[in-house]
């Protein structure tokens, strides 16, 4: 293709970054083909990046470090890039973000140039700076002068920097013509012809799609020119337009007060395809009395009504349209149809009374059964599978949450079930998936079974699940992959190579996985004890006294502090609106090209309807926080009802740790943790403290209900999405209270909500189950001890998920050494001691660990 260096990025949550990087280069290393091209070794991690170098022959090149953090986070970096001896690419980022204009981008490059060359005596030859380019003819006056500011920085700083290179990622500058390659390329060619000549070295690009310069259709060139260098006010508009009369399938846009012009079919797709309710009974209507052509009212559902769901489903499938979209598109599919049944029923019973009994017909594609499984009350995810389904014609039977293993079985078998769908997010669900797959091999059922939700992944579907049962078994990432898989699933021409084809690859990922535990290594619970975190407890820093011993109920919240801490990016995620860097957060979002407008969109929607859900006090936030004297016994905190009780007599509450037993790398100095680390041993003679809080969001079941009753998936899935968010801001707030008011160790913290979401606060809020402590059954401790259903009203499942689903619930500490950390896999010796501290059977603990376990149980 024409590329000069091999970009190597193992950024992924399913892997071990540092081992898979380590693995990749000492396999390619044995390819002479590959091992003669030089390397560059790109994460966002910068153990990854060490990790590459340290196995790389020759010269390599890394991407990326910035000043982003600071020039001691930089110059660390720096200094381990240059001992390793290879290049670096610089981004012209700073603490104040990403550099747009040209001095800013001289500016931070030129401050970059002098601390690599002067404080770590860095090769000048071995910096590459990458001075952002970015996006172009977005309609933004302010974007005009990017092409124009990125060639000017370039000039300025190959004249000023000597021996510095410069690279670039080129496909942001054309993101605005995403789609339409032909142009997207050509300003790829214009770009670089005049980038190179002011000293552009090398960028990122699809080599053997550059055109060249003097090939590109003369009109077409001229267009670029003026876009890139802001020579003409209408450039983009001008490339558009040539891009719709040269472009095959180019449509026009129909001016909205057109549309209803055209044909009651053309109406009615136009309709469910933007979304609009208005008219959609009334053509509906209009439909049904043309007899002639739709004989009875099933006929509108398979025709005109299916033909218009059929593209949102393409479309959708296609990334052209969104998800909060298809939610409304669905809404009116819905509207539609329920004007049509009364009419289906009244023919039903008119052809039973005709021939005494009638055939009931099928109109869909397959029927599928989904259902949050037993223990479980998360379903959005699972919603959102079922609304895009019903777009595409299948018939969904929405089981709820918390739903046994019979009553789905059941539903299956009652409703001919073509696919069963299960969906859960807390751990504990994943064994009641494994069941479900044992009981259907045992009642012999031979339904595909699709495995979704926040909690599973494809590893734990191929390895612990799809051997328990022999039908299909397929874990669907998300939303927009559901229709594909249950179309080949149900199509008899494709459905035996799809799952031949699923079988081999879960059988791949079985033997992978199967091989890494072999390749992991562990240090014994002894050893990892030995190599935890050790405070110095006696001239460090000594832990502060809440305010008050024992708990604090808060029976209605006011709902209006919350809203200003709301982290609005899970919001954006939950309708799978992702932007793309840098239009990743929010409110960033709203600029990103592809989804932007859309975000903005539903973010309006969810500001309207959550005023009007406060002001009509429609949701109420109940919940408590707690302190209590604490002390840690090994890797165990003990709780006593007054400090005076400390030693003298028995704990009130023991909540249990888990500490890290992976082996870390040989130049890694982290202790192995565990959360007893950050309280003060009994033996210290230290006072310390342990809080712990749970805090809910009610009411948001009440509105589903009522938005069921009117068809509305729509703000279902809205005021559920807003309940989560107003239970984590909860959190978020009180934990900020909790610093300044309620204990008091940070009472003169002063945080933009920014920081918060950075952690930039003293202490940590880590919650049961998650991965500082995987093991959800601490939380029976939290609630017995603070009384929190009889309080509060939140609940727990047999799996111990809450009720609510929108709740949150944790322990606070305030050690400023405290910190966040993933507890991992673990071996049998800690289960056996952990088993034996709770007087557990080690079979119970190894139910709820499963997923930490780093063996095999069978």
């Amino acid at each position: 293709m024409g590329a000069q260096v091999l970009d190597i990025n193992m950024d992924d949550g399913m892997l071990d970054g540092p081992a898979a990087m380590t693995r990749f280069c000492n396999l390619i290393s044995s390819e002479p083909d590959i091992a003669k091209v030089p390397l560059c070794i790109d994460s966002s991690n910068f153990s990854v990046i060490e990790a590459g170098l340290k196995c790389c022959q020759g010269k390599c090149i890394v991407n990326s470090i910035s000043l982003k953090e600071g020039e001691e986070d930089f110059l660390e970096k720096a200094r381990k890039i240059k001992l390793y001896g290879a290049a670096v690419v610089v981004m012209a980022f700073d603490e104040m973000g990403q550099a747009t204009e040209t001095e800013t981008k001289i500016a931070i490059c030129s401050r970059a140039y002098h601390l690599l060359v002067e404080k770590v005596h860095f090769n000048p030859n071995d910096i590459i700076f990458d001075p952002n380019i970015l996006t172009i003819g977005t309609g933004m006056e302010e974007h005009n002068l990017y092409a124009i500011n990125f060639i000017n920085a370039t000039k300025t700083i190959k004249e000023t920097l000597p021996g510095a290179r410069i690279s670039g990622g080129l496909s942001n500058l054309s993101f605005s013509f995403r789609g339409m390659d032909a142009i997207r390329e050509a300003m790829h060619g214009v770009f670089l012809y005049h980038a190179i000549k002011c000293g552009m070295d090398m960028g990122i690009v699809n080599a053997g799609n550059l055109p060249v310069y003097d090939d590109i259709h003369k009109e077409l060139l001229q267009l670029c020119e003026n876009l890139i260098w802001n020579k003409d006010p209408d450039a983009t508009e001008k490339l558009l337009h040539y891009a719709q009369n040269h472009a095959q399938g180019g449509k026009k846009f129909v001016q909205t007060d057109e549309w209803r012009k055209g044909s009651v079919e053309e109406r009615l797709e136009y309709a469910l395809i933007k979304g609009i309710e208005k008219y959609v009974t009334a053509d509906t209507e209009e439909a049904r009395l043309n007899q002639g052509k739709y004989p009875r009212p099933l006929n509108v559902i398979e025709g005109p009504l299916m033909n218009g769901m059929k593209i949102v489903g393409e479309l959708f499938g296609a990334g052209k349209m969104f998800l909060p979209q298809v939610i409304k598109s669905a809404r009116v599919m819905k509207k539609a149809v329920g004007h049509l049944i009364p009419y289906m029923e009244k023919e039903r019973e008119e052809r039973r009374a005709e021939r005494g009994s009638v055939e009931e017909e099928d109109p869909y594609h397959g029927t599928i059964v989904l259902a949050t499984v037993k223990g479980d009350v998360h379903d959005i995810g699972k919603n959102i599978v079922g609304v895009v389904l019903g777009c595409n014609n299948f018939r969904v039977i929405d089981l709820g949450v918390m739903t046994p293993c019979d009553k789905i079985l059941r539903a299956a078998v009652e409703n001919k079930a073509d696919i069963i769908g299960l969906s859960g997010l807390i751990t504990p669900s994943l064994d009641e998936m494994i069941f479900v797959a044992k009981e259907m091999e045992r009642l012999a059922i031979k339904i595909p079974l699709l495995i979704g939700g926040a909690t599973t992944s494809k590893t734990h579907t191929a390895v612990k699940i799809a051997p328990r049962y022999s039908a299909p078994v397929i874990h669907v990432l998300d939303a927009s992959k559901s229709v594909v898989v249950c179309s080949q699933l149900l199509d008899e021409s494709l459905k035996d190579d799809f799952f031949e084809e699923i079988l081999e690859e879960y059988e791949e990922i079985r033997q992978e996985h199967y091989e890494s535990l072999k390749e992991r290594r562990y240090l014994s619970l002894q050893q990892a004890r030995r190599k935890g975190f050790h405070n110095d407890w006696l001239s460090g820093h000594k832990p502060v006294k809440p305010k008050f011993i024992g708990t604090k109920v808060f029976e209605d919240y006011d709902l209006n502090r919350l809203v200003e801490y709301i982290d609005w990016k899970p919001f954006f995620d939950v309708w799978q609106l992702r932007g793309k860097y840098p239009n990743r957060g929010f409110p960033k979002i709203f600029n990103d090209k592809t989804v932007g407008e859309e975000a903005k969109r539903v973010y309006n929607d969810a500001q309207n309807l959550l005023k009007t859900l406060i002001n009509q006090k429609k949701l109420q936030a109940r919940g408590m926080v707690g302190f209590w004297p604490a002390r840690s016994v090994q890797d165990d905190i003990q709780l006593y009802a007054v400090e005076e009780a400390v030693g003298s007599s028995e704990p009130i509450a023991k909540f249990y740790g888990l500490r890290q037993q992976a082996e870390k790398d040989s130049a890694c100095t982290d202790p192995y943790y565990c959360l007893s680390d950050f309280i003060a041993p009994l033996d210290s003679g230290i006072c310390d403290y342990l809080g712990l809080f749970a805090v809910a969001c009610f009411g948001v079941d009440e509105l589903c209900n009522e938005f069921r009753k009117q068809d509305d998936e729509y703000n279902i899935i809205m005021v559920k999405a807003l309940g989560d968010r107003l239970a984590e801001a909860f959190a978020e707030e009180l934990h900020e209270r909790v610093r300044r008011e309620f204990w008091a160790y940070c009472s003169a913290e002063q945080l933009d909500l920014s920081d918060l979401r950075r952690i930039k606060y003293e202490g940590i809020r880590p919650a049961p189950g998650y991965p500082s402590q995987p093991d959800h059954t601490e939380k029976l401790t939290m609630w017995k001890l603070a009384n929190i259903k009889e309080t509060t009203g939140i609940g727990l499942t047999e799996s111990l998920a809450m009720i609510p689903a929108s709740a949150v619930s944790g322990l606070y500490f305030s050690n400023p050494k405290s910190k966040y950390f993933a507890v991992g896999k673990i071996c049998k010796d800690q289960v056996e001691d952990y088993a034996w501290r709770k007087n557990l059977s080690v079979a119970e603990v190894e139910k709820w660990l499963g997923p930490i376990l780093g063996y095999d149980t069978e």
